[in-house]
């Protein structure tokens, strides 16, 4: 590209994706960014200066080839920059709705550095939404069969990405999921408005029409331990079981009715489809004034499904101040657009209940900023005599979560961290455990949707190397 065009292209303004009005979205569950158009995405793929050593590429923990989908996109050839994602990203349209792609492909854009960066992600929803409404979504050429069968353990983003990964390469995958619907985060704890089913449903469908076998309501550990998988004919095992416990805070009245855990008041709106209530017959307590604990994207999907809930107030109540929440920014903009409160530099001591043993306030005190921790972040500090009430109904814990114990306890020779996660050769995805790897959350912890991907990319094809040389 020369000079002048490279110059005229970063004086082109980044496109800005529609969106539902805050006051019409808050009423309901439909997705909230409506997309971009065909001339839009056009627009904004041209923004792109093609670099000839592009950073965006090394900012993608699956490796996509960023400038060449994104040529393809200006050139309005949509299908073939979908079929492009595809190559290395099994699931694109999820990956341009939830990753963090400011901290990741788009903070190192060359195009960002004067001005603001050339927007991959929507780009990347765009070509992947249009190749599945317009019906154009091919299967790539499977290879012949390799005789070798590979476990999955876990239908989420790690699972799903070695999946169909390693059935590209001619193995035969076997996917086992616990729940009754495959995705794991991607449909229990991923709000409908920021992700819709439909979404992930079209993703799975994808992966079975390649040829993964999905098995449901099928619980590892208990069904058949990785012992058992290994002895009745799997040549391979990955476990991608997730950070599914949650954590709690230990304080006074966590019993009480009406605390939840992020995990479970998630699972019960978004899995259940609660907020459909009778017509879905889960139900959860709405609440007329809610708190929920924590700064990260999980408290901010619980405190906008409450939102949509009806209450009269959902605040966030966290211990630090505003520049260290965790929390997208995109996310905390979209929270405060719809009404949620912030209520910074607190933290709970305790919560109150009524005599029938409901949650009728939480007590809080007032926190300082200190030195910085281990995370680099400032240390909160009480401040003495602060205390006071936030009188609310319905508590929310979203304060991070562990790693599914299952695996762990039924497989006594697999290495585990001090905080129960799986320990792994980073390079390879290995466990301690002979034909036994893995990634995600349950190897990271509490992680993002694309890192728990990346993860199971080098898994697979760790996978496939041992498969071939039997070398361990």
């Amino acid at each position: 590209m020369d000079p002048k065009e490279t110059k005229e292209r970063m004086k082109l303004p980044r496109q800005k994706m529609p969106e539902q009005e805050p006051m019409e979205r808050v009423k309901n569950f439909f997705e909230v960014p409506l997309g971009l158009t065909p001339e839009q995405a056009m627009e904004e793929a041209r923004r792109c200066i093609q670099c000839k050593n592009p950073l965006c590429v090394g900012g993608c923990p699956v490796n996509i080839d960023i400038p060449w989908f994104v040529r393809l996109i200006a050139e309005g050839d949509f299908v073939e920059a979908a079929r492009k994602i595809k190559e290395t990203n099994g699931l694109p349209s999820v990956c341009g709705r939830v990753c963090p792609q400011e901290d990741q492909c788009e903070k190192v854009c060359i195009v960002g550095r004067k001005g603001e960066p050339v927007s991959i992600g929507r780009l990347e929803r765009f070509a992947a939404d249009y190749e599945r409404e317009h019906s154009e979504i091919s299967i790539p050429e499977i290879p012949r069969a390799s005789g070798r069968k590979i476990a999955v353990v876990g239908g989420g983003p790690a699972g799903l990405t070695v999946a169909g990964d390693l059935v590209k390469k001619g193995h035969k995958v076997t996917v086992f999921e616990a729940l009754h619907t495959a995705g794991g985060v991607l449909v229990y704890g991923i709000p409908e408005f920021r992700l819709p089913k439909k979404i992930v449903e079209s993703e799975v469908e994808y992966l079975k029409r390649m040829g993964v076998d999905i098995v449901l309501n099928a619980v590892i550990g208990k069904l058949e331990t990785i012992d058992e998988l290994l002895a009745n004919g799997y040549d391979a095992v990955f476990v991608g079981t997730g950070a599914g416990l949650p954590n709690f805070m230990n304080i006074p009245g966590e019993n009480l009715i009406g605390v939840y855990s992020a995990n479970e008041y998630l699972t019960r709106v978004n899995l259940m489809k609660s907020y459909k209530f009778p017509e879905f017959d889960t139900p959860v307590i709405r609440g007329r004034r809610v708190v929920v604990i924590g700064g990260g994207n999980t408290a901010m999907d619980s405190a906008r499904t409450a939102l949509r809930l009806s209450p009269d107030e959902v605040s966030i109540v966290y211990r630090r101040s505003r520049e260290e929440l965790p929390a997208r920014a995109e996310e905390v903009h979209h929270g405060e657009e719809e009404g949620l409160k912030f209520k910074l530099l607190t933290n709970p001591l305790r919560f109150i209940g009524d005599p029938e043993g409901r949650l009728k306030a939480v007590e809080c005190v007032r926190m300082e900023l200190g030195e910085p921790d281990d995370s680099g972040r400032r240390r909160p500090v009480e401040v003495k005599g602060s205390e006071f009430c936030i009188e609310a109904d319905v508590a929310i814990i979203a304060i991070g979560n562990g790693a599914n114990p299952l695996i762990p306890q039924t497989t006594l020779d697999i290495k585990l961290n001090k905080w129960g996660n799986i320990t792994i050769d980073q390079d390879t995805g290995r466990t301690s455990k002979k034909g036994v790897f893995s990634g995600g959350d349950i190897v990271r912890g509490g992680a993002t949707v694309i890192l728990a991907m990346g993860d199971g990319r080098r898994a697979a094809n760790s996978i496939d190397e041992y498969l071939k040389t039997g070398v361990w």
